[in-house]
């Protein structure tokens, strides 16, 4: 049986879904997940924003409702620039919580910085922006797992994607956002709501 995340999260939190080609990033958590019976990311993403506290489910909806006025597209990720596998503690700098993961690292550019510059906008008000770290450090997560019992290896995931090679190869279009409830741990985090882009 799978291990579950012990990190307990919190607040709201806005996931950017990418899109698939052939259901690869589904495939890739599905995959790691069943490899080494560490806990299941509930669906793959992007973390826009974390653990919102200032608002409430039905305040961060509506807001949500705004978003699509106000960024039309969200721009297209270039591909991948590489993989990672590393341990996050929780105090460390830029650093919220304390979990292994593996990542397809991306990049952001001058369209992604001002395409968050307006979420933060959005749902933190005009000095939102003035309040997030610079620059973005945009990442999709194909798995997580308890740093003492983490068994994610580097050479793993470097490995997956020589295997997948769609998930290094690829630019991808946002297809969606969706709004978080991220409190608890991870078996509890459930969607609030989403809005597509295309």
């Amino acid at each position: 049986s799978r291990r579950k995340l012990q990190w307990e999260f919190e607040g709201l939190t806005l996931w950017l879904e990418l899109e698939e080609f052939d259901n690869d990033l589904t495939r890739a958590v599905e995959d790691f997940s069943s490899k080494h019976a560490s806990p299941f990311i509930p669906k793959p993403h992007t973390t826009a924003i974390y653990g919102m506290k200032h608002l409430s489910a039905d305040e961060a909806r509506e807001r949500l409702g705004m978003v699509r006025k106000r960024i039309d597209q969200w721009p297209t990720f270039a591909r991948p620039t590489g993989v990672q596998s590393d341990v996050a503690q929780c105090g460390r700098p830029g650093q919220v919580c304390s979990i292994a993961w593996s990542e397809l690292t991306l990049a952001t550019d001058d369209r992604h910085e001002s395409a968050l510059d307006e979420l933060y906008d959005i749902f933190f008000g005009p000095d939102g922006r003035g309040a997030r770290e610079r620059p973005w450090k945009p990442h999709n997560s194909i798995a997580y797992d308890n740093p003492e019992t983490n068994s994610l290896s580097l050479l793993d995931t470097v490995m997956y994607a020589s295997r997948n090679p769609s998930l290094l190869g690829k630019e991808r279009r946002v297809e969606a956002i969706s709004l978080w409830s991220t409190v608890g741990k991870m078996e509890e985090w459930n969607c609030i709501d989403r809005v597509r882009f295309w």
